[in-house]
């Protein structure tokens, strides 16, 4: 082949690559998986390619086709350290945790103090019910990085999974010092206290969540539920009033809606949020009210 072919494929290829990172930034990730899959028919042995392609499968939620490409990145460059993470974040998605934890330990035996990694395979390990390992992992992660409010944030979940409320709370202030706006812990938060029966504290970490992440309807309903417990019923409605109309399909939301509607002897409106209730989930049945 003359050098000038070899260099005309390779600024075709080049093209194509640049093509599907600009498609892949935009959004479109299945316009840039063709160009990819373009470039790769010309160099089928460009690692970084097949590291691109695996990312934006994964974005459209095709994650055993991610694996595959993250696997060829791989096979071509092992130290390829970043598709590991990836190929570890695309297997726990689909279920498989114990091989998600294998991709990462193969991570930090070329990057031992990466947190987000030691931060992941916790998750992992939380996955498969190991929560002391998973408790370890986030200890590293924290170890490397005493700031990061993801693996505080996990850490308490960690912790809540084998009933600890006061350590679990602990760790969720933690990672609310780092990160104030973190909604979801202050949504978390707020069933933790709710759990303690501390209702008052609860229901300002749920005003917390909503002040930084309004949409958040699991936070409104969990303060509905509260405030409903709470027989502050004309509250609790206006809490799930926004909850059921950011998410329509919360069963719960519509039937704890409907009994405080009930208290307030809406008979009417009371039955409509039932029938709607048993409409969603036949077989309702509320054992942990907040989530």
């Amino acid at each position: 082949m003359s050098k000038f072919i070899t260099c005309a494929r390779g600024l075709e290829v080049e093209f194509f690559f640049r093509k599907g990172l600009s498609l892949s930034e935009a959004g479109n990730y299945t316009g840039a998986i063709a160009s990819y899959d373009k470039a790769l028919e010309l160099d089928p042995n460009a690692d970084e390619i097949w590291y691109c392609r695996g990312n934006a499968l994964y974005n459209l939620g095709r994650t055993n086709p991610a694996i595959k490409s993250y696997d060829m990145a791989l096979e071509l460059n092992p130290g390829c350290y970043q598709a590991l993470i990836n190929r570890g974040n695309a297997l726990d998605d689909s279920g498989r945790h114990q091989e998600a934890v294998e991709s990462y330990d193969r991570v930090l035996r070329l990057k031992p103090d990466h947190h987000r990694t030691w931060n992941n395979r916790g998750i992992a390990l939380g996955n498969l019910g190991k929560y002391d390992e998973a408790i370890a992992s986030y200890d590293r992660a924290i170890e490397f990085k005493p700031d990061y409010s993801r693996a505080w944030y996990h850490r308490g979940l960690a912790l809540k999974s084998m009933g600890l409320t006061e350590k679990t709370l602990a760790c969720y202030d933690k990672a609310l010092a780092s990160q104030p706006d973190f909604y979801e812990v202050w949504n978390n938060r707020g069933n933790t206290l709710y759990l303690l029966k501390r209702y008052s504290e609860a229901i300002s970490s749920y005003d917390k969540a909503v002040q930084s992440f309004p949409n958040y309807h699991w936070a409104w309903y969990n303060r509905g539920v509260v405030l409903q417990e709470l027989n502050r019923n004309e509250e609790a409605i206006v809490s799930l009033d926004k909850a059921v109309t950011l998410n329509p399909k919360n069963a719960e939301a519509w039937y704890y809606r409907a009994l405080a509607l009930e208290a307030l002897d809406c008979t009417r409106s009371a039955a409509a949020s039932y029938d709607k209730a048993y409409e969603l989930k036949p077989n309702l049945s509320i054992e942990s009210p907040t989530r």
